[in-house]
């Protein structure tokens, strides 16, 4: 039989909070049975009510249900229902008649371990007896005594959405496997398998064991807080490859990407820019942990579903208009112009002054609605997608003090970006009272001295993002003598307004960097990226404090190259 079912790709980000979950704290429960401190309110009574955590039976068990105790109005209505399956006396034993006044009516309910998750005290307590209350067993405490709160892939936290999460109208569950069926792919997850993984206990898509995996190296946490790790630089080279692979795999309707808030749109404007596809692919992030009072983060996730589900997305020729969306609180962001402004639900801006916001999920879960198509490249017509991107590029080395330029390969015999290949991109930022002195030269601009000597030593592919003024994006004088040194040493360098600005940065009329429009500083980093990926290095000059007309004229041409991209990009 023929289905018409879809199946979408589920990656698993750093830093998610969509995958964080609030710490597994020992209930009063346990702390009753093993004779432990309870948990008490501000007064130092105990609290009135455990926590109840999803987990699962390990026997079937028949539990009695007090008959209209699932709303205060029930018994308002009490006509309009069925009778109950029987009654519980004082001393908790069942019947199915009444044969006392005080007997309570029931319903008889047989809870199954297949059943799946269900909401129950949490009973565990650390090796040594003691109660947890936090993730850590002490303040500070080492990797090795501390628990991971972050979930491994999406897998567990689509079915504690689909277990728990009621639609608002019909209070029904179900929401995501209801629609669609997943695949979840872990490409810089969140947390990781410190033991490792036998193939057949996989929750993800992949084959063979895992192998045992490092903080820092094969996933990327924030809490325990003071154990925090970011991805490197070379992770972009895996999120494109992975993405790729799937959106070119045939099986997926789509993606949606999970990472934190206030780091995902860099990953979804990346997207954006490299992965070549006509599919729909969305970022979801939360403001808060999964499981805690208020979390958005659930719900983002069921409106990427329907986004993709929806005809909303497509074209007249069926491709994606919309590019990479990030799906917020019921609004669909461009990735080009995404913004978090504060860590609470609802706190996600559209930068640049002009659009970002071109949908709505509606107030009715499952009909999104497209009102605007962005005019920028993205995604398959993008000209720094994987495939216009070539096998390499010329970058930029200093050899026994002569800068020179040498080839940087970019893809490897298959096509896939290397991860040797990303360029260094670093921000530098200007400011009115900066300068020491009215001095013009670049001698004091020791910072970006020092970076570009190290770039020409580290990093073939390198450049930079200068943060001016607002409205045009200009810089002190010191600081703009020592970036056109870096230009003429072959490293391309961006001017954007700073903040959230409004206005057009154009093409410096010198020719000689790079406007960026109304990108931020980290949406300009990583559109430079992408562009030195495609167009390598700026020709260097021999003397970078003293290029010769032709000189000037080689940089002139290749950066009107990088400009014609972030115009249109």
């Amino acid at each position: 039989m023929e289905t018409t079912r879809k199946r979408i790709a589920v990656f698993s980000g750093p830093t998610a909070t969509v995958q964080n979950t609030v710490p597994l704290v020992t209930s009063n429960k346990a702390r009753r049975k093993y004779g432990l401190p309870l948990l008490t309110r501000r007064d130092g009574t105990p609290i009135a009510h455990d926590q109840l955590r999803p987990q699962r039976l390990a026997a079937r068990v028949t539990v009695y249900v007090r008959q209209f105790s699932a709303h205060p109005l029930e018994h308002d209505a009490a006509e309009l229902y069925g009778p109950p399956d029987g009654y519980v006396d004082a001393h908790g034993v069942f019947s199915r008649d009444r044969r006392g006044e005080a007997d309570v009516a029931v319903y008889e309910v047989t809870l199954d371990p297949d059943d799946g998750l269900y909401l129950l005290p949490y009973m565990a307590r650390q090796a040594d007896g003691k109660p947890w209350d936090d993730d850590t067993a002490h303040p500070g405490a080492p990797a090795h005594l501390s628990r991971q709160p972050f979930l491994p892939d999406a897998s567990r936290l689509f079915e504690e959405i689909d277990r728990f999460g009621l639609h608002e109208v019909s209070g029904m569950n179900n929401l995501l496997s209801g629609k669609s069926d997943f695949d979840f792919i872990r490409v810089v997850p969140s947390a990781g398998y410190k033991k490792g993984r036998s193939a057949a206990e996989r929750t993800d898509l992949g084959e063979g064991d895992i192998a045992p995996e490092r903080i820092g190296e094969d996933f990327f946490n924030y809490r325990p807080f003071h154990l925090w790790r970011d991805p490197p630089r070379h992770s972009m080279a895996r999120v494109v490859n992975t993405v790729q692979a799937a959106m070119d795999s045939g099986k997926y309707a789509g993606g949606i990407w999970l990472e934190g808030s206030p780091n995902m749109e860099e990953s979804l404007f990346w997207m954006n820019l490299l992965i070549d596809t006509a599919l729909p692919i969305c970022g979801n992030s939360s403001q808060r942990p999964h499981g805690s009072i208020g979390n958005d983060g659930d719900h983002n996730v069921a409106d990427s579903v329907d986004w993709i589900l929806s005809d909303a997305w497509k074209d007249d020729s069926g491709c994606n208009a919309a590019g990479v969306v990030a799906v917020l609180d019921q609004l669909v962001y461009t990735a080009r112009e995404v913004q978090k402004a504060d860590a609470r639900p609802g706190g996600y801006v559209a930068t640049g002054g002009h659009g970002g916001i071109i949908g709505s999920m509606g107030h009715a879960p499952g009909a999104p609605v497209l009102t605007f198509v962005p005019s920028r490249r993205h995604t398959r017509n993008s000209a720094v997608n994987l495939r216009r991107l070539p096998a390499t590029v010329d970058g930029v080395v200093r050899v026994n003090g002569e800068v020179k330029t040498s080839p940087v390969s970019v893809k490897d015999e298959q096509g896939w970006l290397l991860p040797s290949a990303l360029p260094e991109v670093r921000f530098v930022k200007s400011a009115r009272y900066l300068p020491a002195s009215s001095d013009v030269s670049d001698e004091g601009e020791v910072e970006i001295l020092a970076r570009i000597a190290k770039n020409l030593r580290d990093a073939p592919l390198a450049g930079f993002v200068a943060e001016g003024q607002a409205g045009n994006a200009k810089i002190v004088r010191p600081m703009d003598t020592a970036l056109r040194r870096a230009v003429f040493s072959g490293m391309p360098v961006v001017r954007v307004g700073r903040g959230n600005a409004e206005g057009i940065i154009p093409a410096d009329r010198t020719g000689l960097m790079i406007g960026g429009g109304n990108l931020t500083a980290n949406k300009a980093r990583i559109l430079l990226m992408a562009c030195m990926l495609k167009l390598g290095c700026v020709p260097p000059a021999a003397d970078a404090s003293n290029p010769t007309p032709a000189e000037v004229a080689a940089v002139k041409a290749r950066v009107a190259e990088y400009q014609a991209i972030f115009d249109t990009h």
